[in-house]
């Protein structure tokens, strides 16, 4: 879609193409999230999205890199031939990528298999199957994706002018400081996941938005480097929020856990109104004001940790503490649904073939 709409130097073509490649990734992101965070024991869901979206960080630090000094190096403003060629080079890497996944045997997380998970860490989590408008943690969760998303990218698409603004540089030092934010969020999200190996997720999950909220306010009472500096800690310390309010708000749903997984990624387009208005505000009161309203943002997902922390401890650190889908001694894996499938298989065939040998005994 992007070779013709470059041919014909379409922006309604490039905006359709943008929409079609945004429906893509949604939905790749809306299988990819939950299988990641289900595929292996369940203590363990936040580090493994934690660690796979880690690498999406170093990408979103490589691909700009890539794109100003390989991609698109020494092209003129009119120049589109470059814009053709690199879009059908990745037209033909995700095709084969997807060819790879389709000939791949990648297990199938059902419904039943989410429910059957749940209920089998009742023990520890208290776990009670409820209808989907009674998830108050995953209403919530979506609420504060949606505006910490919205935040997020209200920092990052005016980070730039704010460096200007504060320390008065030119933008392309501006835009040397934003690529030193952006590799510290990458080194976030590995620290993060490293914290989750030893310590509880929504521990992290509370100190990482406390340390936002800290350095969004200094960002907006500071000028000059100082408040670049701190701006710059706010992407370091957002690094590790979206996929630890994504797995633990998706935690204990049951049989509801790819509904509500697809409800916490729509909340993403939390990010297509905080920008606009961050810009509105810093149009007429400049950049460091406008930070007010990533702060807001900030601030309604900041309450979710709390209110994890208070009300929803129990079940959080159940689900950690369970060893579900470990190796016990005999070497089988600790609830497999499909062991004790069969398990209950052959007792159904033991006790019928007990009932049929009881009635030959009483027909003789």
């Amino acid at each position: 879609m992007f070779w013709p709409s470059a041919v014909y130097r379409s922006f309604g073509g490039f905006c359709g193409s943008l929409f079609i490649v945004g429906s893509g990734l949604s939905t790749l992101e809306t299988s990819a999230n939950p299988f990641i965070a289900t595929c292996g024991p369940p203590r363990l869901s936040e580090f493994r999205l934690e660690l796979s979206q880690s690498f999406q960080a170093v990408g979103s630090v490589m691909a700009p890199l890539l794109a100003s000094r390989v991609f698109f190096d020494h092209t003129t403003p009119n120049d589109l031939s470059k814009v053709q060629w690199t879009y059908l080079g990745l037209a033909a890497f995700v095709f084969l990528l997807a060819v790879v996944f389709y000939f791949s045997k990648l297990p199938e997380v059902t419904d039943a298999d989410m429910a059957l998970q749940a209920e089998e860490c009742a023990g520890l989590t208290g776990y009670v199957d409820k209808p989907m408008r009674k998830q108050y943690k995953l209403m919530f969760g979506v609420a504060a994706q949606f505006c910490y998303v919205g935040a997020q990218v209200g920092v990052a698409a005016n980070f730039i002018r704010y460096a200007q603004e504060s320390a008065g540089i030119s933008e392309a030092a501006a835009s040397d400081r934003y690529a030193i934010g952006q590799g510290l969020f990458a080194i976030g999200r590995f620290a993060a996941a490293g914290f989750m190996m030893f310590t509880k997720p929504r521990w992290v999950l509370l100190v990482f938005m406390t340390m936002i909220m800290v350095f969004i306010a200094l960002a907006i009472g500071i000028k000059g480097e100082g408040g670049v500096a701190m701006l710059s800690l706010v992407l370091f310390f957002e690094s590790c929020i979206f996929p630890t309010i994504f797995t633990l708000a998706i935690r204990g749903l049951g049989r509801h856990t790819k509904r509500g997984s697809s409800w916490i990624v729509a909340s993403v387009s939390g990010g297509a109104l905080f920008p606009a208005l961050t810009g509105q505000l810093a149009d007429h009161k400049g950049y460091h004001v406008s930070m007010c309203v990533p702060l807001i943002g900030f601030f309604v997902a900041f309450a979710y940790p709390v209110y994890l922390n208070l009300f929803c401890a129990k079940e959080l650190d159940g689900f950690r503490e369970t060893k579900i889908g470990y190796t016990d001694a005999t070497g089988g894996i600790i609830g497999d649904g499909e062991k004790r499938a069969h398990t209950v298989e052959h007792e159904e065939e033991g006790v019928n073939s007990a009932k049929g040998s009881d009635e030959r005994v009483e027909k003789m």
